[in-house]
């Protein structure tokens, strides 16, 4: 299939527990992808096929199916609602072309699905919204359409009305169409009646409808100006104007059902061939310069005739092999053709390449502009990676990922599992951008960094499950920081006499704060030749190697500006490699002297708590040494924002769900780093000094 009008490449992504996966399940049943449908409650799910996905009943990695529908191909990507997981959803949003967003239609706009939200509107990736769960008690369409206006600051664009309500939810009413779609009790998707719309809604309907005509005529003036005259405009021209809002995100069509009773469905799939964009009309992805990262004006035109451009945007490896998911951006790929990967500078000849149904495959032989695929064994490549025409470099806008916050130590528990945790983890670091492994050079023992609890948690579960490798867990361990709060000035004269030639460098510097998120930066006002210009390279990386491991506990040192002023060199002993020795005992002598500090990670926690225990709460968050910064009284219940150190929010889900008999959910994500007070700091310290004194 070649016409790129007939593709829609969308994903589904929502708060944990909206039905993101339950609502796939029913577009691969609706299009005759599976014949069975498995449940997310019994573990049997088609896109959650990892054992820890379907025992927790949660999505833990984006999972890629294609299907059909009415003579379009949908590329559907289920992404997972868990904070811990945002980088399979940051991920699958830099290459899908729309979006369903699905909200619960009891728990409404809930604080994930807002932070995904945000994500889509930096992607600026059309969306429709579905609100599911209608079936459920408490719920309520035009509450949760109310909370994207309020929550999200977005403009739902209402098509369908619920028929009933709770358990006598039946069916829906098509707003444009002026249609009720009423389904039977038998929970077949198939099984619907199309009846006139019901007497006690139709003032309702024609409310609603002139409303979204109106919002939808704001994007063609001529049809807008005769509607005011009464003149009607056709269904077609209607549709048409509501596809150009889509695109542009100035509204979001919104549509409502019950996944699970398999009701509604049958709408959303329509409203993504009719409202949703092609390929073809999405703005095309920036090319940027390797070296600096600037866009350089070019873009990939998604077309099959221009050269090949893909981006690998995920790296999976099961029981076939190693697969890179990749989308096509422009141009042809056929089974046999040698690419370049424009990061590594590398060639790969194409072995196989599949489509994905889940955890099945179809083989193919060429893709094209367009197309989400897998291709199985390639070499070098990681996620971000820009394929290439080998004749034709160029590089795609890359990803960025979010810096992992917490760490755990971890050894094997048998001498063998060493070699075997290697492998393993050398494969999940490929998968995962997000999960990050260092050893610890002293200790030996492997440092795995990740985005939360349970982003580790699951690590090691699949450690041990699928690799085999059985593990000693230590505690989570913060990532801290060290900086500097006052200027210094001073001198340092690295001298050392050995038989032979020496060795000498004398330096004269000022040591200070650097402006925050700087990192460190050097330079140099010595005029003359006290210190020779070649020395200057040996001086920067002498301090820079330093930053590294501060005084205090030994942490990485942020934001230090060094001004080298003057100093002394000796003709015959002085050397590049005598002042790089003096440069670190410098940067170990002035450090103290300026004021060193421990900074700590502050975390941007958002929680989502009924209204009678926002006290409690609170009062929790304080006792964190959480600082309140906002409290959004909803229908359901409070949200709470605050910022909240990380070192106190260790089994925070424990406490908050007891406080909340369950009902209580947050989310957090890493904000900045800030300094830590002296108790706090004084204990890390004594910490950090008794664990190098085991060493």
């Amino acid at each position: 299939m070649t016409d790129l009008s007939k593709y829609r490449n969308i994903g589904i992504f929502a708060h944990v527990d909206a039905g993101k996966t339950t609502t796939t399940e029913r577009i691969l049943k609706l299009t005759g992808q599976i014949h069975k449908i498995g449940e997310v409650h019994d573990g049997e799910s088609t896109t959650d096929f990892m054992e820890q996905e379907a025992e927790r009943g949660i999505t833990i990695q984006s999972a890629a199916v294609s299907c059909f529908w009415k003579d379009h191909r949908f590329n559907v990507i289920d992404t997972p609602g868990h904070v811990d997981f945002t980088v399979e959803v940051y991920r699958s949003l830099k290459v899908l072309d729309g979006g369903i967003g699905v909200f619960c239609g009891s728990g409404g706009v809930e604080p994930q699905s807002e932070t995904n939200w945000r994500y889509a509107n930096e992607s600026e990736v059309a969306r429709i919204i579905f609100v599911n769960k209608l079936d459920r008690m408490g719920a309520d369409f035009i509450r949760v359409t109310d909370q994207v206006k309020k929550v999200l600051g977005a403009t739902p664009l209402i098509m369908t009305l619920p028929i009933g309500r709770e358990d006598d939810f039946v069916g829906v009413v098509d707003v444009l169409n002026r249609q009720a779609f009423v389904w039977d009790d038998s929970g077949l998707p198939e099984n619907f009646e199309v009846l006139p719309v019901p007497e006690d809604m139709v003032d309702d309907v024609e409310a609603y409808r002139e409303e979204m005509i109106e919002t939808a005529l704001e994007q063609d003036d001529d049809l807008l100006e005769a509607y005011m005259e009464g003149v009607e405009p056709s269904i077609e021209e209607i549709k048409r104007c509501i596809r150009a809002g889509t695109r542009t995100c100035t509204f979001f069509p919104t549509f409502c059902g019950s996944a699970f009773k398999n009701k509604g469905m049958q709408l959303v799939l329509d409203a993504v061939i009719d409202y949703l964009p092609s390929p073809t009309e999405v703005d095309p992805q920036p090319l940027t310069d390797p070296e600096t990262g600037e866009a350089t004006g070019e873009v990939a035109t998604v077309s099959v005739d221009e050269p090949f451009k893909a981006l690998a945007f995920k790296i999976m490896d099961d029981r076939f092999g190693a697969l890179t998911f990749v989308r096509i951006y422009s141009g042809k790929l056929n089974k046999g053709d040698t690419i370049l990967n424009s990061a590594t500078g590398k060639t790969e000849r194409i072995g196989r390449m599949v489509e994905m149904q889940a955890n099945d495959r179809n083989e193919l032989t060429s893709a094209q502009a367009g197309d989400i695929i897998a291709i199985v064994g390639m070499k070098n490549v990681q996620t971000g990676h820009t394929l290439c025409d080998v004749k034709h470099e160029c590089t795609l806008e890359p990803m960025i990922f979010p810096v992992p916050v917490i760490s755990i130590a971890v050894t094997p528990k048998d001498k063998g599992g060493s070699e075997k945790m290697g492998i393993a983890i050398g494969k999940m670091v490929a998968e995962d951008p997000s999960f990050q492994v260092e050893t610890d050079e002293e200790t030996g023992e492997t440092i795995l960094k990740g985005m939360g609890e349970l982003h580790l948690d699951i690590k090691v579960d699949i450690l041990k499950r699928t690799y085999g490798v059985d593990l000693i867990v230590g505690q989570p361990q913060v990532a801290y920081r060290e900086t500097i709060t006052k200027p210094v000035e001073d001198s340092y004269t690295h001298k050392k006499q050995s038989g032979g030639s020496g060795q000498f460098g004398k330096i004269d510097y000022i040591m200070k704060p650097g402006e925050v998120g700087s990192g460190f930066t050097f330079t140099s006002s010595v005029i003359g030749g006290n210190v020779p210009k070649e020395f200057w390279p040996a001086i920067e990386k002498g301090f820079k190697g330093m930053m590294n491991t501060g005084v205090l506990a030994g942490f990485p040192v942020l934001d230090v500006e060094i001004e080298l002023l003057d100093g002394g060199f000796h003709a015959v002993d002085s050397s590049a490699v005598a002042f790089e020795i003096a440069a670190k005992g410098a940067f170990r002598q002035s450090m103290p002297k300026a004021g060193a500090q421990l900074l700590e990670p502050i975390m941007n926690v958002d929680v989502f708590t009924p209204e009678d225990h926002v006290g409690d709460v609170i009062g929790d968050l304080n006792r964190r040494r959480g600082m309140i910064k906002d409290q959004i009284a909803g229908i359901t219940g409070s949200r709470i924002k605050a910022d909240v150190p990380l070192s106190e929010m260790f089994g925070y889900i424990g406490t908050l769900r007891t406080m909340t008999s369950g009902r209580g959910q947050f989310s957090m994500e890493f904000s900045h780093y800030a300094p830590c007070p002296a108790n706090v700091s004084e204990k890390v310290i004594a910490e950090q000094k008794e664990r190098n004194a085991k060493k």
